[in-house]
């Protein structure tokens, strides 16, 4: 197999990511109505992992950290939300990225490369009162993911777009801990795959977070997602991974 190393990392974008934004413990107090929270995050994340479009063929290698290559960002998107009623509680995440990057396979032959990857989660389950200053959500469902890997090799009349698209199950617990009057502890962590769509996804969320007002929340943290994907000929192994900061609108 040929082998080749691209550089292609980053993803610094806005982000409503509800599912690793604060939320009061005290909210749990309002049992029969409906109230949600948006944040809005900036993340940086380095790209990692080895994409091969078919058997034998070359595969794209890419691991470089966050702020080397800006320039391959083509496009990001990231938009969720989360709402809950009592003991319901019902989330939803979508993601899409694209990156490219031109570069030279061995012996300094030209070739460009590009990864798009699109997901989209839905999610609910049940909220769990732990303590006073502390709640366990524990949620089930399903992340959808649409894959594209391009690879144009001029000189050897190679060019390819290969498409993927699958649907993995999720399962996922998410932990809010007020340790002080204003500042909070949130993680969160999911696991799918097992073969059916992928073999293997996961994801884990951690942010400290500082209630500014009623309704205002700001948060620091990191976030890795990981994915491993194998049909046919054609594979994906790869992470985002990176910190990030915020803020919460709850409401």
């Amino acid at each position: 197999m040929t082998r080749y190393r691209w550089p292609m990392a980053l993803l610094l974008a806005t982000l409503p990511l509800p599912l690793a934004a604060q939320e009061p413990a005290d909210r749990a107090a309002n049992a029969d109505r409906w109230s949600g929270q948006v944040t809005i995050y900036a993340w940086g994340a380095g790209v990692g992992g080895d994409f091969t479009p078919f058997t034998g063929g070359p595969t794209l290698s890419f691991d470089k950290a966050l702020g080397e290559v800006l320039k391959d960002l083509d496009a990001a998107f990231f938009a969720t939300g989360l709402a809950r009623n009592g003991d319901l509680v019902l989330l939803t995440d979508l993601t899409y990225t694209k990156s490219s990057k031109d570069g030279l396979l061995p012996p300094g032959i030209p070739a460009a490369g590009e990864v798009s990857i699109r997901s989209l989660s839905l999610l609910g389950g049940k909220r769990f009162q732990a303590s006073d200053a502390t709640t366990i959500d524990v949620l089930g469902g399903i992340r959808a993911w649409s894959l594209d890997g391009k690879v144009n090799v001029p000189l050897a009349g190679l060019a390819l777009a290969p498409k993927e698209s699958f649907v993995d199950p999720v399962a996922a617990v998410r932990l809010n801990s007020r340790i002080a009057p204003r500042l909070s502890f949130l993680a969160y962590g999911d696991v799918g795959g097992f073969g059916i769509g992928s073999d293997l996804t996961w994801q884990g969320v951690a942010t400290l977070n500082y209630q500014a007002s009623n309704a205002v929340y700001l948060s620091a943290g990191y976030r890795h997602l990981y994915l491993d994907r194998q049909s046919g000929g054609a594979s994906f192994a790869g992470s985002l991974s990176g910190p990030l900061a915020g803020v919460t609108l709850a409401f």
